[in-house]
């Protein structure tokens, strides 16, 4: 798991954020929240439940937090809170307890001791995004913005739409609104963020698609040079993203696929929408009307059943697929979702697998370097030295170049782990 992530306000508020980049954004309303509120002194931790390691992570940084900030208020929320609220309660190093939808509610941090230490409500009644959403979260180098919210399919494996709720978009006129904002600003790439991104819309008047949203950015905000989707559900690219991922060079080359399993049964135990060849046939339809296209994808490790003949038929996806980036999850089993009931793969098994996934990752990365060796390719400056392709590839390269602006950069090597470039 990455490490967390800590953000600070003028008025002494810190928030510290675990997992995804929804929560990273999600952390950003926080932060300004707090700044409008007037909130002081206060420790904020925005929660992961997608691992037990992500709750373990998150509990022993509260604890220390207490030790080092014993005045201060500490705050938790996130999808671990929104879970088991009683069990974060029960920590004494704890003050208030929020739910996903009222973290960033305005007064949510505010003391208001006759609403209860633990303010978490069902999130499965939730039916909007929330109105007090920020521009997006900003890194040196791009912006992102949250289009959707929760997630309507229950994987085996899966515990996050408890944390979450349902699936729910922003409308489109909104989105659009505040990606035209921040191309006036100067940002040269957006990155549409969700818990279930090609789900986006489906609970709107007329179901638009995730495509249809897509191509009305780019028309509408032309002023934009890169727009990028984070991950992506192979069952549910729609026919209208095929078309402007033929047609728009702004919509970049790279999609991240949230595939799993190479496996059918494995697939079908983890109530996946998708089968092996299902996800064979959705990279070779992208790469017929997007040749410069790389994809990534989330694997899982060692889940319960998984026999060897089954890992290598993961393990052999990823060449078939001609996979460029892994992110491979050992398997975790979470208290609450049928996985954790089913016949458990032994943990040592799982670390080997792991390891050799990772493994397979670091051969598939080689040899996508070793492809783009002599082109010329648009950096995305992300800090001194370092920069970012449309297809996701890292460059380091020599020079003096501002984050977040573009160059053309001439590739003429690479040390396995990122390609070395020139500027061009």
């Amino acid at each position: 798991m990455d490490a967390p992530m800590v953000a600070g306000t003028e008025a002494g508020t810190r928030v510290v954020t675990f997992g995804c980049r929804l929560n990273a954004y999600e952390s950003e309303q926080i932060r300004a929240r707090a700044q409008a509120d007037g909130v002081s002194n206060a420790i904020v931790f925005n929660t992961c439940a997608v691992t037990g390691e992500a709750v373990r992570q998150a509990r022993q940084a509260i604890r220390k937090a207490r030790r080092e900030n014993p005045n201060a208020r500490i705050v938790v929320t996130g999808c671990a809170a929104q879970i088991d609220p009683a069990g974060f309660a029960a920590m004494d190093e704890i003050d208030l307890v929020l739910g996903n939808a009222e973290k960033a509610a305005p007064g949510a941090l505010l003391p208001q001791p006759e609403l209860g230490r633990v303010r978490v409500n069902d999130i499965m009644s939730v039916r909007e995004t929330a109105a007090h959403l920020s521009d997006g979260l900003r890194d040196r180098a791009r912006a992102y913005v949250e289009i959707q919210n929760g997630c309507d399919h229950r994987c085996t494996f899966c515990i996050i739409p408890y944390g979450r709720g349902n699936s729910r978009s922003a409308p489109a006129g909104e989105i659009v609104t505040r990606i035209g904002r921040l191309a006036a600003e100067g940002w040269n790439e957006v990155v549409l963020t969700g818990v279930d991104l090609t789900s986006w819309g489906a609970d709107l008047p007329g179901t638009p698609t995730l495509g249809q949203l897509v191509a009305r950015i780019l028309k509408l905000v032309p002023a934009l040079p890169r727009l990028r989707l984070s991950s992506i559900d192979a069952a549910e690219i729609d026919p209208d993203l095929m078309r402007v991922l033929a047609t728009e060079t702004r919509l970049v080359p790279y999609l991240h696929l949230s595939l799993q399993a190479g496996d059918d049964l494995i697939l079908k135990r983890m109530k996946r929408r998708h089968l092996r060849a299902d996800a064979l046939k959705l990279v070779a339809d992208v790469r017929a009307v997007r040749p410069d296209v790389a994809f990534g994808c989330d694997l899982i490790a060692g889940f319960p059943t998984e026999s060897e003949d089954a890992f290598e038929n993961t393990m052999k996806l990823v060449e078939e697929a001609g996979l460029s980036y892994l992110h491979v999850f050992p398997y975790s089993p979470r208290p609450g979702t049928p996985a954790a009931r089913m016949p458990p793969v032994p943990r040592p098994v799982i670390k080997a697998r792991a390891a050799r996934l990772r493994e397979a990752g670091a051969a598939a990365l080689t040899r996508h370097l070793e492809a783009r060796v002599g082109q010329v390719l648009e950096g995305l400056v992300e800090r001194p030295g370092l920069a970012r392709a449309p297809d996701f590839t890292e460059i380091a390269f020599e020079g003096e170049a501002e984050a977040g602006s573009l160059h053309q950069m001439r590739i003429t090597g690479h040390d396995g782990a990122r390609a070395i470039a020139v500027l061009a």
